[in-house]
């Protein structure tokens, strides 16, 4: 009866891990794109695009890298030196203990880096106004690969929120 217990229990932890936890997640493949053959590029013109329109984000995008070519820069690698200057290393995120919230800095997954400076630099193009969209994209590159602009100016924001938090780190899970 013993070595039954023990056999039905063994069972259960294994079964507990196996079956019990979500599954998890495919991980996306992306396409390089046609002129650059980067799979970043790729997802940075599925960010520009609205409405389905892909066409018009994949010129407006090409035509951004055109201009920083232009001023004599590579654009591929401003481009990823923008990315790099813009994408956040720590970021706060709320959870509640003991029925007060508390804002917990914690690091910020690779993905989601991307994902926000992506956001970051087309948010801070579209803000700017009078210009077509090719020109403020460039314009807030050639910025954020400096380590200026409306993006830096967010992510920096962001670290000083986790910095100012730092006492309740021990709160992370």
């Amino acid at each position: 009866m013993r070595i039954l217990f023990v056999s039905f229990a063994c069972i259960r932890i294994l079964a507990s891990h196996l079956f019990m936890r979500r599954p998890l997640k495919k991980k996306r493949t992306w396409r390089p794109d046609i002129k650059y053959s980067s799979e970043t590029l790729t997802r940075f013109i599925n960010a520009v695009m609205w409405s389905g329109k892909k066409d018009t984000a994949r010129a407006v995008v090409y035509d951004a890298l055109a201009e920083i070519e232009k001023g004599g820069a590579n654009p591929l690698e401003t481009f990823e030196a923008a990315l790099r200057n813009v994408s956040p290393l720590m970021e706060v995120r709320s959870r509640r203990v003991g029925g007060a919230n508390y804002q917990v800095p914690r690091e910020v997954p690779q993905n989601r880096r991307l994902a926000l400076s992506f956001r970051w630099i087309i948010n801070a193009a579209r803000a700017k106004k009078g210009k077509p969209m090719k020109e403020k994209l460039a314009a807030e590159l050639l910025l954020a690969a400096k380590n200026e602009g409306d993006a830096i100016k967010k992510k920096d924001e962001m670290h000083r929120m986790a910095e100012a938090n730092k006492a309740f780190a021990h709160f992370a899970w």
